[in-house]
């Protein structure tokens, strides 16, 4: 692999200017192909094989018109005063009239008709029901819904509308913006050349350029979540900068050593680039790998995020090189532009200094390693997961201050409203299973009301609504869903299934925390193999793996800690903790996965570059985590400032997975690969490197430290003047 990058970062060297022309055409032509063919995003999660989403299904067939989008509209007298006065039912009367005429709507039910009004009598719940599902409800539909009751606030009523309808997609805007800028900052410090730190921030964002050009491009033809983009830009982004680093950072060290910047290029391609190639490659496949879960928008999202990741590889090995050829020089700082060191770096920067520390009081670091890292998992155990609703949206926009009002005048439950679907192949079946299963739900400890049957035209399809006396992401919510569950299973002659979209948090959560040990597993598998495949050692893996479980616990925990249990989540911007979002902790595996393999592969590849080439084991240890500690660093460094920047975002799904992410790298860069494991490594000695003869034999050499590449090299140089 080696050989052929070198030969690739050569090609690219030497031909530059197509390189570049190339790259700023794909760019151009999907950018183009975007704007003809961009799609909606989808906000909804679905789950196919689950008891809500079949019930759903059956709604759409059988009973459309009562499967469309929601929204609730809440009207609140002043204190002191009752909607049940002659003008305040004006009013009312004249907004149901209002919202039942706006476009897209099928029907406005007036809260006097039904009982929704606050036992208080100061707040009432106008019903409205939309005839398109959530996400094909138009811009301007959503616009006219929340215009809706001017009259009503002139009279002195408090108007909010929520519902379904009113969910909006995470933006993208200058909050990311001051996450890249502080990683150019870190290039720039890195770097000591704004040549080399604006080249690189260059080739990233070409680089992510393309991805999300490609990824919207598609969109018309492939249902993307709104959460699909956003996780796509935050690794497209993270990752492409980062692996231009490591290949102009072994750039610039080829040029120090004295090599010219051709040799220099195509060297640091065959050799940073390898390792970029095999991260990269991790990540896309832990990504990817989210596919075996078999749950659709995950899928998206993985396969998504791994398009991006995949680019961004591409990127760093072709269009890097080619944009090093025409700095030359000038990507060195000033002060070495004229007076280059011909051999080896000095070794008494930082990361030698802190290398011999770390070998040095190995034991000790390993301890404190291991046993800190252990109590941040502590709170893991206590993880519970849910989809958000607007109780988590933020204070002050519309959908919060929806919620609340509902939850002040009706109770929470009203926020989590169930839906139980009854249908069978006659009307009179249904009515009989219908008459039983109100009866029995009304029976269960936790429900406050269950509405009167509403049948479709043929009736066969009966829906019920049933109001829990809980909250949509309570555990008692939870118990209640199975617990009705049970009891109108026993139904005869008709289907009875419960959905809504809290009984669809539940599905899909539930579903999830199924999924996350097999997948888990698959991964630490995974991670495992690769890595006995790259570094020729059993006992590597074990630890790198190790290693990764140590930084995905503590991350669970201390992501509990602030998002769930609300310690410092003020400083967030998280007003209302409560359950992780229920995709968060198997997509944290996944990425982080990748992340961890990323500096694994960094700095335990020149470990055994320098093993393989004649160090001790010692020496190698501190020689890997020498030369690797200053570019780690940087990588960390930049990965936490662009997911960081996420934690800005409103929405709280991207603000929880930009905060996992930035602690998970945190953790992982500092803690396991720049103090564990070379504290490890120091004390496993020459075993480190240990492999089974049998295993030796079968186990392809891919090269990935330029073993072969160097003595391709060294082979080349004494020839040329045996020919002369």
């Amino acid at each position: 692999m080696a050989t052929l990058l070198y030969r690739l970062g050569r090609a690219s060297f030497r031909r530059r200017r197509l390189v570049l022309a190339l790259w700023l055409a794909v760019l151009a032509a999907l950018g183009v192909a975007t704007l003809a063919f961009i799609g909606p995003t989808a906000s909804n999660f679905t789950m196919p094989g689950t008891e809500s989403q079949r019930a759903l299904d059956a709604l759409a067939k059988h009973f459309p018109e009562a499967g469309g989008a929601t929204g609730t509209i809440v009207v609140a007298a002043p204190e002191g005063k009752q909607l049940t006065s002659p003008q305040a039912r004006q009013a009312i009367g004249a907004l149901t009239k209002e919202a039942a005429g706006l476009p897209g709507v099928v029907a406005a039910v007036d809260p006097f008709q039904i009982g929704a009004v606050s036992p208080d009598g100061r707040h009432a719940l106008v019903q409205v029901q939309f005839a398109a599902v959530n996400d094909r409800v138009t811009d301007d539909q959503r616009a006219a819904y929340a215009k809706v009751g001017a009259g009503a606030e002139a009279a002195g009523l408090r108007v909010e509308h929520g519902g379904e309808v009113m969910t909006s997609e995470p933006e993208i805007g200058s909050t990311e913006a001051l996450g890249v800028a502080v990683a150019a900052a870190v290039l720039i410090v890195t770097f000591g050349s704004l040549v080399a730190a604006g080249m690189t921030m260059l080739n990233a964002l070409i680089g992510v350029g393309v991805g999300m050009a490609g990824l919207f491009a598609l969109s018309s033809l492939v249902e993307l979540t709104s959460t699909a983009p956003v996780l796509a830009l935050m690794l497209g982004l993270a990752v492409g900068i980062d692996y231009s680093l490591f290949i102009t950072s072994r750039h610039r060290q080829n040029l120090l050593d004295g090599l010219e910047p051709e040799e220099a290029a195509a060297r640091a391609v065959g050799t940073a680039g390898s390792a970029v190639v095999f991260a990269g490659a991790t990540v896309v496949i832990a990504l990817a790998g989210l596919a075996v879960v078999n749950i659709p928008f995950l899928t998206v999202m993985g396969l998504a995020a791994s398009g991006t990741v995949a680019v961004a590889v591409l990127v760093a090995i072709t269009l890097q090189p080619a944009l090093l050829g025409f700095a030359g020089h000038r990507i060195l700082p000033r002060r070495h532009r004229t007076a280059r060191p011909t051999g080896p770096a000095a070794r008494g920067g930082f990361g030698f200094r802190w290398a011999y520390i770390v070998t040095r009081w190995r034991v000790l670091f390993i301890l404190a390693g291991v046993l800190g890292l252990a109590g941040l998992t502590v709170p893991a155990s206590e993880m519970r997961l849910a989809l958000p609703d607007a109780g988590t949206a933020q204070a002050g926009s519309p959908a919060r201050e929806a919620h609340d009002l509902i939850s002040a005048g009706f109770g929470p439950g009203f926020n989590g409203r169930l839906a139980a679907v009854v249908s069978s192949g006659s009307a009179e079946a249904t009515g009989r299973a219908a008459k039983e299963a109100a009866a029995l739900i009304q029976a269960t400890k936790g429900v406050i009301a269950v509405t009167p049957p509403q049948p479709n035209a043929s009736g066969t399809t009966v829906l019920l609504a049933v109001i829990p006396a809980t909250g949509p992401t309570d555990a008692a919510t939870e118990t209640l869903v199975h617990d009705i569950r049970d009891k109108v299973r026993g139904i005869d002659g008709a289907q009875v299934s419960l959905t809504g979209m809290t009984a669809i948090g539940i599905d899909v959560s539930e579903k999830l925390s199924d999924a996350l040990p097999v997948y888990l597993l698959l991964v630490v598998g995974l991670s495992v193999l690769l890595l006995m495949l790259v570094f020729r050692s059993v006992l590597v893996p074990v630890k790198a793996a190790l290693g990764f479980l140590l930084t995905v616990g503590a991350t669970f925990g201390i992501t509990v800690t602030v998002f769930q249990q609300g310690w410092l989540s003020g400083l967030l911007g998280v007003d209302t903790p409560g359950p992780l979002v229920s995709f968060l902790p198997i997509l944290l595996i996944g990425i982080l996965f990748g992340l961890a393999m990323d500096y694994q592969v960094f700095l335990v590849s020149r470990m055994r570059e320098d093993f393989v080439h004649g160090d001790t084991a010692q020496q190698a240890t501190i020689s890997g985590t020498g030369h690797g500690a200053r570019v780690v660093t940087a990588a960390a460094l930049i990965m936490i400032s662009v997911f960081g920047g996420f934690v800005l975002l409103d929405d709280p799904i991207i603000k929880s997975m930009g905060f996992a992410l930035a602690v998970g790298v945190a953790i992982d860069a500092f803690v396991v690969r720049m103090t564990i494991v070379p504290a490890v490594m120091s004390l496993l000695g020459d075993s480190a490197w240990w492999l089974p003869r049998p295993l030796a034999r079968v186990l392809p050499n891919v090269d990935i430290e330029g073993e072969q590449l160097r003595a391709h090299l060294d082979h080349d140089a004494t020839e040329v003047p045996a020919r002369v």
